[in-house]
């Protein structure tokens, strides 16, 4: 499959990178490592005017100690970077434990942080060829006024299967989003909607830069379920995080990714465990909360009762998993 005719640019700088993405407007796109976002084109699900390339921006590939324990990382660094760099493998485990269990060797090879973390929905009927989704009526995604997962829905339902985006939400990450002229702060957690086609609380003209990572003391854990390892997309996974030792548990968080157009923060089930601990019985009752805080789930990629089943499982080995460290 060719890709659709567009122009390509390569700035010199991130200032130049974004005065091109300011005037592409809705008819540019970013690529870095390009692992989602050719596949996507060859599709013809984007047909952008101008590809706008950061793969060699230096600004963006940065991994930056911060005085307060923290780090700082550019939106440009490559994935099997990430999980080789001391600082990172030393101060939060859990995280370069999520990349590795993303895709295979030869996508993270290319892909980035900041591409996964921006990674567009997916669904069955949408990532298709442009030939296969001939044969049916247009979606949401595709100028259609259907959603084909629920179609008595008015929204999108495909689903946010990135990796990273779960873990960074455990661990309270930041981003640095900027534009020409400006630059703004936002926790990542509200980076994401709960609607498949504006999945993402971005503007034409802004820029995922970097990444900021809070020191954390805290026990973390990254668990996921794909059908195949390296290379199919998670049906689920959760990341956990919580302070104190043994069953004693405080400050719970609860993440769970892959079920829906955003990762969900699972207050209820986290409520439960820091009212009882780590012990078997409150970990079942967490699990049992997963069912009722997921409410509707559809059949995208697994039957939805599947996929419930495997939330509960995921976060009961999350759980399991903060007990014994």
């Amino acid at each position: 499959m060719l890709l659709p005719a567009h122009a390509y640019v390569r700035p010199g700088s991130l200032d130049d990178c974004l005065i091109a993405l300011r005037e592409a407007g809705d008819a540019g796109q970013i690529v870095a490592g390009g692992t989602d976002v050719i596949f996507n084109m060859r599709l013809k699900l984007f047909r952008p005017e101008t590809v706008i390339s950061v793969r060699k921006l230096r600004e963006l590939q940065d991994i930056e100690p911060l005085p307060d324990g923290g780090v700082r990382i550019g939106a440009a660094c490559r994935l099997h970077d990430l999980t080789e760099h001391p600082l990172l493998n030393g101060r939060w485990p859990a995280f370069t434990d999520a990349i590795r269990q993303l895709a295979s060797r030869h996508v993270r090879n290319m892909g980035t942080l900041g591409g996964n973390i921006c990674l567009k929905t997916r669904c069955w009927y949408t990532n298709n060829s442009a030939q296969w989704r001939a044969g049916r009526a247009g979606c949401f995604k595709t100028d259609g006024q259907l959603c084909h997962v629920i179609k008595s829905s008015d929204k999108c339902h495909a689903i946010n299967n990135a990796d990273t985006p779960v873990i960074l939400i455990a661990l309270g990450a930041t981003l640095t989003i900027r534009k020409v002229g400006a630059e703004r702060q936002l926790p990542i957690v509200d980076l994401y909607h709960d609607d498949g086609l504006h999945n993402l609380a971005l503007d034409v003209d802004e820029l995922v830069t970097h990444v900021t990572i809070p020191p954390v003391d805290d026990r973390t854990v990254y668990v996921k379920q794909a059908a195949r390892k390296g290379i199919d997309f998670a049906i689920g996974s959760v990341a956990a995080r919580c302070n104190g030792a043994g069953e004693w548990a405080g400050k719970v968080t609860l993440v769970l990714g892959s079920v829906s157009t955003a990762p969900i923060v699972l207050k209820e089930p986290a409520a439960i465990i820091e009212s009882s601990g780590l012990t078997d019985e409150a970990i079942e009752r967490a699990c049992d909360a997963v069912r009722d805080e997921l409410g509707e789930v559809t059949n995208l990629y697994s039957r939805a009762g599947y996929k419930k089943q495997v939330a509960r499982v995921l976060v009961r080995r999350a759980l399991q998993r903060l007990r014994e460290m």
